[in-house]
């Protein structure tokens, strides 16, 4: 027995990972977890076997999908990559043990659905904490299969994660009464059409809307873009002469723009001097931009920065907040986006989704002993600071609105709708990729881009300081995609759709009602098992 259980673990486990971008084949998802489910039902069944057993069994299928799919962490964070692995199988393995303890104590009806709202719930509470890694939502696991999501501007991610999940339960129905079904020919048909319906009217009705979008009708203002990709080893950027590769730079960008270029974009933390917020104008990289700005009235430039904040007197600190012991200063280092014009105006936004145990190390406020552990992609170690809104650029001369979205926080389509609520005509993805490697990371990453493009219906210029740098329409459709490891620029023509979708407006409401339907769900249980010690006793 233990045999077959370990067996369907590791099918479960394979399924997943065989599925998942950039290499997976996505259908696949759509039966992974019937292994898994498999494996609660013999559980429950059988008197010899307990829930820890099922949180093994449960665990091996989570952390073989995790490190199978995100072993590449490891080249940014070394050991913290073992730790963020196994804590997110953990949290993984524990969900479904609730699963297995909520559907014991309902009707058998009902709880072999309950598996839906309480996994997804799950996503949706994996957005918003120290320890937050939604990289592996099941809705991104479609992304290489983008032609069939076109109604995420609908649904968003979770309506991927839900259209999966339903088709696995109702899947696992069919295989555990199989028996019954053959006898009773009317249930079987329904079960069998909710199956096949379930599974091909979404990708019909994604593949006409994504023939009949036009991404030129009903746009907004069309803007020129040159994105730059200045392939930096990131390893050993912040030990470079920061003049150097600012005017590295600038010789790719010289290269595309022009007079009629709106938008000059740069990849995250491109400006390797040190900055502060107070104080931007008076350092060489500043004002050798503006130098540059200078030829080309229209344009504005969008980079990523290192920045610090010096706190004043009477200022509250953060719980970021670092002390130097020599000058006395309390200060904050962020990771920046900067925009600049020919108004010498500066825009800044400070990086708010920052990666746990990299750029932040979790829980700060009790856990401050600990910040020289956590290792900044940006230059300097220990937690960054963050900021709580979501701040858009304006043009000073065109009322043009962009998004500054930092690498991490692109996997996060509510928090993108935040920047496009507050009036963002275009997103702009500026990442440093490198420090993975030629793994499958940075390409997962692009992926995922592609459906805040979906989501939102407004184009995406991404510049990535390694790759992939490129364009992306409100479609998703890649353009200019340029190679891993190579020094380039790009130039095109953007469109965004005017407005906004459904999903932005109302953000992610598939799992808000899923997340009630869990304590619905959990309550209900709770009740019949209060009810039957009660009346036994």
């Amino acid at each position: 027995m233990r045999g077959k259980l370990f067996l369907l673990s590791i099918t479960s486990a394979i399924l997943l990972t065989a599925a998942w971008p950039p290499y997976g084949f996505a259908p696949l998802l759509f039966v992974a977890l019937i292994p898994l489910l498999q494996i609660q039902h013999i559980i429950s069944n059988d008197n010899r076997l307990r829930a820890r057993h099922l949180f093994f069994y449960a665990y091996l299928t989570f952390l073989l999908w995790n490190l199978c799919t995100t072993w590449w962490v490891w080249f940014a964070s070394g050991g913290g990559a073992t730790l963020a692995i196994t804590v997110n199988a953990l949290l993984m393995a524990f969900v479904f043990l609730i699963y297995h303890k909520v559907k014991r104590n309902l009707p058998e009806r009902i709880g072999a659905f309950v598996f839906i709202p309480i996994w997804i719930s799950f996503e949706f509470l994996h957005l918003d904490w120290d320890l937050s890694w939604p990289w592996l939502t099941l809705g991104n696991g479609l992304a290489n299969n983008y032609t069939w999501l076109q109604w995420y501007e609908y649904t968003g991610v979770f309506g991927g994660s839900l259209w999966i999940l339903l088709i696995n339960v109702i899947l696992f129905q069919l295989y555990i009464h199989r028996n019954t079904l053959l006898r009773e020919t009317r249930l079987r048909i329904i079960f069998i059409s909710s199956a096949i319906i379930l599974f091909i009217i979404p990708i019909i009705t994604s593949l006409i809307i994504y023939h009949r979008f036009d991404v030129k009708a009903d746009p907004t203002k069309p803007i020129n873009v040159v994105v730059v990709q200045p392939n930096v080893d990131p390893y050993k950027k912040f030990n470079g002469d920061y003049r150097d590769q600012l005017e590295n730079m600038i010789a790719l960008a010289q290269d595309k723009v022009d007079s009629n270029t709106d938008y000059l974009v740069f990849p995250e933390t491109a400006l390797t001097q040190s900055l502060w917020d107070d104080d931007l104008k008076t350092s060489w990289s500043v004002a050798r931009l503006h130098q540059f700005i200078d030829k080309y009235p229209k344009l504005k430039l969008v980079t990523g920065a290192t920045t610090g904040h010096e706190y004043r007197s009477g200022e509250q600190p953060s719980v970021t907040v670092r002390y130097d012991s020599a000058s006395g200063v309390s200060y904050d280092i962020y990771n920046t986006a900067l925009q600049f014009d020919s108004t010498k105006t500066v825009q800044q936004y400070h990086k708010s989704k920052l990666v746990p145990g990299v750029e932040r190390m979790p829980f700060p406020g009790y856990l401050h002993f600990l910040e020289k552990l956590a290792i900044n992609m940006g230059g300097s170690t220990g937690s960054l600071g963050m900021q709580d809104t979501r701040t858009v650029f304006v043009s000073a001369n065109d009322k043009t609105k962009v998004a500054p979205v930092v690498c991490y926080e692109s996997i996060y389509g509510d928090y993108v709708g935040e920047y496009i609520r507050n009036g963002a005509d275009y997103i702009f993805i500026i990442t440093n990729d490198g420090w993975w490697g030629d793994t499958p990371g940075y390409k997962q990453h692009l992926l995922y881009g592609r459906l805040r493009a979906i989501e939102t219906r407004k184009s995406i210029a991404r510049s990535a300081n390694t790759g992939i740098s490129c364009f992306i329409d409100q479609r998703g459709d890649f353009y200019q995609r340029q190679n891993w490891w190579t020094a380039s620029s790009i130039k095109m023509t953007l469109n965004s759709t005017a407005g906004m979708t459904f999903y932005t407006r109302h953000g992610d409401y598939i799992a808000r009602a899923m997340l009630w339907l869990s304590i619905g769900a959990i309550l209900i249980a709770l009740y019949r098992v209060l009810k039957k010690k009660y009346s036994k006793g």
